[in-house]
């Protein structure tokens, strides 16, 4: 039996799941993976264009023409190779229906290790890549008194970088959410003594981003990818994560997905193998965009 390369319509269905399966979906989304070239199978340039600006005009003179402008090229290659296998004894597969089983066995490897390990380098590459350019993470410990006032800081760094504030996304632990919405929960009932312009001011700026809950397992500043993924030794809590999708790029290129028909080489068994490229990356330019409040381990 030939072999038969699932690469491209395995593919396909991965790019379908990934805005539902995986946490940080929306990233995994990002205009920004179609947006910038290719120059090799494992290199993305993104150009960074700057101007200078406008000076007075002189109604009787021809200053000297110059180019006010400049282009640089800011390369991203991908670093983060990634492979996995597995036999298959003939017994265990419907032979009429080779590429449904395998969609069966590959899914649950999606569900239970690969999209929970993608969340995971997600999230700690852009800390790490973010923390590398010089940021700081917010270190405050959030309580149901001032997780709001935390959040809106946040949000301040980010309209002072004149960030967009359409599209922003807060991802954040369970707790954290419950705290978030414990806190929205106190701040009306101050309503009801009067205090209108703190719950207008409180309620609107978390009605200004889209929150999602993410388990504190894959909120984590360092994981260990030796085989799977596990939280990194001395690995901080991320509470809150403040992002615009547009600071990230997040290519996911498959090379290669294929299934061998039972041979003795593989002692009659099916034997299935994929790998990929996979990386994440801050735009260098665009990392006002992130936000972190994090607690350090003890």
């Amino acid at each position: 039996m030939a072999a038969v390369n699932y690469a491209t319509q395995y593919s396909n269905a991965l790019a379908q799941a990934y805005p539902y399966a995986l946490n940080f979906g929306a990233l995994y989304a990002t205009p920004n993976n179609g947006r910038y070239r290719w120059i090799n199978a494992k290199t993305i340039e993104i150009p960074n264009l700057t101007v200078g600006g406008r000076v007075d005009a002189d109604r009787d003179n021809i200053a000297q023409a110059v180019r006010n402008y400049d282009n640089a090229w800011e390369p991203k290659t991908l670093k983060n190779q990634r492979k996995w296998s597995t036999l298959v004894h003939p017994a265990d597969i419907d032979q009429t229906n080779q590429v449904a089983s395998i969609q069966n066995i590959t899914q649950v490897m999606n569900e239970e290790q690969k999209f929970p390990e993608m969340d995971a380098y997600c999230i700690s590459t852009i800390y790490k890549d973010w923390t590398t350019l010089g940021k700081s993470a917010d270190t405050t410990a959030l309580t149901t008194a001032n997780v709001l006032a935390v959040f809106d800081a946040l949000m301040l760094n980010m309209d002072n970088a004149r960030v967009p504030a359409n599209g922003r996304i807060l991802y954040c632990t369970n707790e954290v959410k419950t705290l978030l919405k414990q806190a929205s929960g106190i701040t009306r009932s101050f309503d009801v003594q009067g205090s209108r312009s703190v719950v207008d001011r409180s309620v609107s700026r978390l009605e200004e981003v889209e929150v999602i809950g993410v388990p504190a397992t894959l909120m984590k500043t360092k994981y260990d990818f030796s085989n799977g993924w596990a939280v990194g030794n001395n690995a901080a809590q991320i509470n809150m994560f403040l992002v615009h999708p547009t600071a990230v790029i997040t290519p996911v290129s498959y090379q290669f997905a294929q299934l061998d028909a039972p041979s003795a080489m593989t002692q009659g068994k099916y034997f299935y193998y994929e790998e990929s490229f996979e990386d994440v990356f801050i735009l260098n330019n665009h990392a006002d965009a992130i936000q972190f409040n994090i607690t350090n381990p003890l």
